[in-house]
């Protein structure tokens, strides 16, 4: 089973911002934890992390190899169209993740236009979403498996 993992923008300076609010691991500790469990669960995980729509965009148009796809989108969850289209062209079942819980947040976080084309959002467990996250993909991945 092979997962694609997205970080999407200013997830690079996870530790040293924000901490009160994103927590105190870096994502190179994430990434660690993540291929773990990866490793417990029979998964194979391609991780990528980018600042730019575009390149966003074009990591998941080439997803059509992956069993699924687990995206932290970041601020692009309630500006970018272009990243939506983009899931919803792939026939790939998507988890969306965020590490604070954007409904407790600003007004403006509330929104996420990639909700409606995600199999699932996890939001507010901290580095634990991402966990929580490679289960649920593996767990979707292995019933459409089992036809159930």
């Amino acid at each position: 089973m092979k997962v694609l993992v997205i970080h999407g923008p200013n997830l690079n300076l996870l530790g040293s911002r924000e901490s009160d609010i994103y927590g105190k691991r870096t994502l190179e500790d994430i990434n660690g934890m993540l291929n773990s469990l990866a490793d417990e669960l029979s998964a194979e995980l391609s991780i990528k992390q980018s600042n730019h729509e575009g390149e966003i965009v074009d990591i998941i148009q080439n997803a059509k190899g992956f069993d699924a796809i687990i995206i932290n989108p970041a601020a692009y969850t309630h500006t970018s169209v272009a990243i939506r289209d983009a899931i919803a062209a792939v026939d790939v079942p998507a988890i969306e993740l965020h590490l604070s819980n954007i409904n407790s947040r600003e007004e403006f976080r509330h929104k996420s236009l990639i909700a409606p084309v995600a199999h699932g959002q996890i939001s507010g467990f901290g580095y634990n979403s991402y966990l929580l996250a490679l289960r649920a993909a593996v767990s979707i991945v292995n019933e459409k498996n089992r036809g159930s």
